[in-house]
């Protein structure tokens, strides 16, 4: 059987959302907050590589952060995977990214923007395995048995 016999399947436009589509873009408003911390020079007359805008290495960055897919499966509507990695590292090192985080989120709260009624962790733990040093001290068989 061939895929020209296989049923379609359709798919309402308004209910389903691509795990690819842009879920959050960062307005105007937004950037402008934000802005004077992502400093840019435009392209010079003489030529050379321009760097990336960082607003939309910025919203490449949020795109993952949000859609929790992997550095590589960032869409070709943003730019490289290692360009926008390689900002959000430095941007998190120096404090950055925190702060811009901050100026947003109280520009939100000022604005009853924030519902904070209800707030989730996430974190992924994993045990160690081999070549840890160890933290307790050993069980008593495995002493006796030294």
């Amino acid at each position: 059987m061939t895929l020209v016999w296989w049923p379609k399947r359709h798919r309402s436009s308004t209910n389903s959302v691509s795990r690819t589509d842009r879920t959050v873009v960062l307005t105007d408003k937004q950037w402008s907050l934000i802005a004077d911390l992502f400093p840019w020079k435009p392209p010079a007359e003489k030529g050379g590589r321009p760097k990336v805008h960082p607003r939309d290495c910025l919203e490449g960055i949020l795109w993952v952060l949000v859609t929790g897919a992997r550095w590589k499966d960032l869409p070709k509507e943003y730019p490289s995977k290692a360009t926008c990695h390689r900002r959000f590292q430095q941007w998190t090192k120096d404090g950055i990214f925190l702060v811009a985080w901050q100026r947003i989120l109280e520009q939100m709260d000022e604005n009853s923007q924030l519902n904070l009624t209800e707030t989730f962790a996430d974190g992924t733990f994993a045990s160690a395995k081999k070549g840890v040093i160890r933290s307790g001290l050993p069980a008593v068989a495995k002493v006796l048995k030294l």
